[in-house]
């Protein structure tokens, strides 16, 4: 078997140590024939710096690397260019502007001492712009930029400082398009996409593939793609399972696949995820091991986003391509970070509707926001619930929920009926229960309802009115009814948030007086 290439990002390292490389050069050799300047937006452990690493050494012109490859076989006529790639991964919040400076000061000397260039201008930009120019001499230019956005993400809780780096990109990208004679090829990455105005309106010729089908799969693997190239792993670890190759499968998929990046795209595996389980044997939220998403989960405290709320997951097609530093929306964001992915697409209204693509997004989302609002041991809290609610003990249950909510930062938005369904939602969520909120019925809208292996639990939630009313809703418009034929006992709850109080109060009845 080969190595897996858990790890590795760059295309010389894997080939070289007989690591699985997963071919992707269909689609580096169908960009570099078709345009110019690119950009892509993918998540985090995504394989972008992998990407950049491959096209670099294309451009190179080492084909003896890519035996094996499509591109290899095509007709690609192996030129060699000059190449300057800047990586701005390792720029994080505790580094300051000057510190941005000499990253782009370090990387321009780099490359003009490896192509035994002498530059005259001490400006930034215009070492940059001279640079270009010396070099096409030599061969014209590629431009490869690795995690554009990074300095300006990692700063993003301290605005005056994430406008200030900003600046400094956005007049250091303006030299690609003025450069435009010299250059054969430019291909940026990114997690998220800010808007022509905020960084890119010196560079606004870029093509931007982030949502194109013809490159939803540029990076992860696809089901063919995790069948061909890790068979051998897969078929090891049914062995040693004692499992079925199928329920292998299976259970990967529902894991770490469901990345759709574009409505008439293929999803894909999160590469990370997916190396990591085949390297262990075991399932569980490697993502969220190398970084939790700080920012996100600040924002949607900031914004009192309703995590509950189905209807919220929809956006349209432009809001994922508007960005402003100072105006940064939740929920695309959540889409090109990651955390949500395409469910469907309505042609006739142009909106997509989003959803987490798997299990492990979903509930290591939901468990790092959970923590980062209360001062609590989740996992000690959720397994109490869990108890409660499969032996039907719903006062054990309430108690433990009441523990919860009085830990919650009283520094959030409370005072939303929304806010609470969205908190008992996650809750619900990270238990393992499939819960239904904002059910649509003929009569009204389901506050939630979830089902155990016994019981279906109808509840209606309130924070101004009584939990009395909040039961007679719910018997009035008759939401059990749909139900009556699932042979489960029908429990319905009506809840009353106690804001001053952090807590519920409920009044519940079965379906037995409904009969």
């Amino acid at each position: 078997m080969k190595t897996l290439p858990l790890g590795y990002s760059t295309y010389k390292d894997i080939v070289g140590n007989n690591r699985i490389y997963v071919d992707k050069t269909k689609y580096f050799y169908n960009m570099i024939d078709a345009g110019k300047f690119y950009f892509l937006s993918r998540p985090r452990r995504f394989g972008k710096s992998l990407t950049i690493s491959t096209l670099k050494e294309i451009f190179l012109g080492n084909k003896d690397l890519f035996k094996g490859t499509y591109i290899y076989e095509s007709n690609y006529n192996w030129k060699e260019y000059t190449v300057i790639h800047f990586d701005f991964s390792k720029f994080d919040k505790d580094k300051n502007i000057d510190d941005l400076n000499q990253i782009l000061s370090d990387t321009i000397n780099v490359h003009a001492t490896e192509y035994n260039i002498t530059l005259e201008t001490t400006l930034i930009t215009a070492r940059f712009d001279e640079l270009i120019r010396k070099l096409s001499k030599i061969a014209p230019v590629v431009i490869l930029i690795d995690e554009y956005d990074n300095p300006i993400i990692s700063n993003i809780s301290d605005i005056e400082k994430a406008n200030s780096v900003k600046d400094i990109l956005k007049g250091f990208y303006k030299i690609i398009k003025a450069c435009d004679e010299y250059l054969k090829f430019a291909f940026l990455t990114g997690v998220t996409k800010f808007s022509q105005v905020s960084v890119f309106s010196g560079l606004n010729n870029l093509t931007d593939i982030t949502m194109d089908k013809r490159y939803s799969a540029i990076c992860g693997y696809t089901q063919e793609e995790l069948e061909n190239s890790f068979k051998d792993y897969i078929n090891k670890q049914a062995t040693e399972d004692d499992i079925s190759r199928e329920d292998v499968l299976e259970k990967i998929k529902s894991w770490y696949n469901g990345f759709l990046f574009s409505e008439d795209g293929e999803s894909v595996y999160n590469p990370w995820s997916t190396l990591s389980y085949f390297n262990t044997g075991k399932f569980k939220n490697y993502w969220f091991e190398t970084g939790t998403p700080t920012f996100l989960i600040d924002l949607i405290k900031r914004d009192n986003f309703n995590i509950g709320d189905r209807y919220n997951f929809s956006a349209s097609l432009k809001s994922f391509s508007t960005f402003d530093i100072e105006k940064l929306r939740v929920l695309p964001l959540l889409f090109q970070t990651g955390y949500l992915s395409i469910s469907s697409f309505d042609p006739k209204t142009s909106y997509y509707t989003l959803d987490f693509p798997n299990n492990e997004v979903k509930e290591s989302f939901l468990d790092n926001l959970l923590e980062s609002i209360s001062d609590i041991d989740s996992d000690n809290v959720l397994f109490r619930l869990h108890i409660a609610l499969q032996s039907n003990d719903l006062e054990a249950f309430f108690e433990s929920m009441d523990t919860l909510f009085a830990k919650i930062d009283y520094d959030l938005h409370l005072k939303d009926e929304k806010y609470w369904q969205s908190m008992f939602y996650m809750i619900l969520t990270l238990l393992g229960y499939k819960i239904h909120a904002e059910f649509k019925t003929i009569k009204g809208r389901i506050d939630a309802f979830i089902e155990t292996d016994t019981h279906i639990y109808i509840f209606e939630f309130k924070t101004r009115e009584s939990e009395e009313i909040a039961l007679e809703q719910i018997r009035d418009r008759e939401y059990y009814t749909r139900f009556r034929d699932c042979g489960k006992e029908i429990v319905l709850i009506g809840s009353r948030f106690v804001l001053e109080d952090k807590k519920i109060v409920n009044k519940y009845i079965t379906d037995k007086p409904l009969q």
